[in-house]
């Protein structure tokens, strides 16, 4: 069996996240106290608690995603990581990535994560920005929507997530005008998302100075198996490569489709599995690489089923 392992970005947190895996397995329950003790914090508590409001603030869901990709890789790794063949991570979750290929421990993982978030957010509050899912079939390329709707502020492509989903980000007057472009060209809508700041976006740049600090304070090593950059949508395994391409996908957008196209042609057949809370990179790639089997992996059952697939 061939596996390629999924992590998810920002959304997909909610309380009680991870709670039941660190109640049956102590693997994962040591994962939470050294992210707490990394943090010095409770995440922990908020994750298996809440409040959402909270949780889902940038520089608290950051760290929380990872640290879950990262309990549940601690339970099933000893039978799991022989089938592993390659792995890709949304945004942040290309951290979670990393650090399950070995490539970055779970105390640098965590804080920098946390310190990425702190940035983004920051940024997003000096220099204010939007961002909004554009869906359904359009007349006209995204980028040229964007194009024209930069007229009235800059807007880009922040994340190609699917052929008819869209996400754009930029300064509140562009997004909004991109919206309006978009719905013109017949998309079927366009919501505004509830983020602190125009995340993948050039709007993003006061924040990589101190991104590329975090970066260069982490100890990277070599990946045990390549992940597929959201920036060039290459394997990466090279820990100078894995650092450049993560500062860089800090402004850039994330290329989704064409990492999920790239390992699917690469690893013809092979079981996708998304590590984490909730299901939305699995239900993108029922759009995107049909023919390959999934399956989520973020709770206690998720892991038996996993472990069990994995035995036949």
């Amino acid at each position: 069996m061939e596996i390629l392992l999924l992590f998810p970005g920002q959304g997909s947190q909610k309380p009680g996240m991870s709670k039941d895996l660190a109640e049956a397995f102590p693997a994962a329950r040591d994962i939470w106290n050294r992210a707490d003790s990394a943090l010095g914090t409770n995440l922990s508590t908020l994750a298996f608690e809440g409040p959402a409001e909270e949780l889902t603030q940038t520089h608290n869901a950051q760290p929380a995603l990872l640290t879950h990709g990262a309990a549940v890789w601690a339970v099933v790794k000893e039978r799991v990581a022989p089938h592993v063949r390659a792995a890709a991570g949304h945004s942040l979750g290309e951290l979670t990535a990393y650090h399950t290929a070995g490539a970055l421990s779970l105390e640098d993982a965590v804080r920098l994560v946390r310190k990425r978030g702190e940035l983004m957010y920051e940024t997003g509050t000096s220099r204010p920005g939007a961002m909004a899912a554009i869906l359904g079939e359009m007349q006209r390329p995204i980028e040229e929507i964007c194009t024209e709707a930069s007229a009235a502020g800059e807007v880009v492509p922040a994340n190609y997530n699917a052929l008819e989903q869209v996400v754009v980000s930029g300064e509140v007057a562009g997004v909004e005008k991109a919206m309006e472009l978009a719905k013109a060209a017949g998309a079927k809508r366009a919501v505004r998302l509830g983020v602190s700041g125009a995340f993948h976006s050039p709007l993003m740049k006061p924040a990589a100075a101190g991104l590329d600090a975090a970066l260069a304070a982490a100890t990277f090593t070599t990946a045990n198996w390549p992940i597929y950059s959201n920036v060039s949508v290459e394997p990466v395994r090279d820990p100078a490569a894995a650092r450049r391409l993560l500062l860089t996908q800090l402004t850039s957008p994330v290329r989704w489709v064409e990492i999920i196209h790239t390992m699917a042609a690469a690893y013809p057949g092979a079981f996708f599995v998304e590590m984490g809370p909730g299901n939305v990179l699995t239900g993108l790639l029922k759009r995107l690489a049909p023919g390959n089997p999934a399956m989520t992996c973020g709770t206690v059952a998720d892991v038996n089923a996993l472990l069990e697939r994995v035995t036949q």
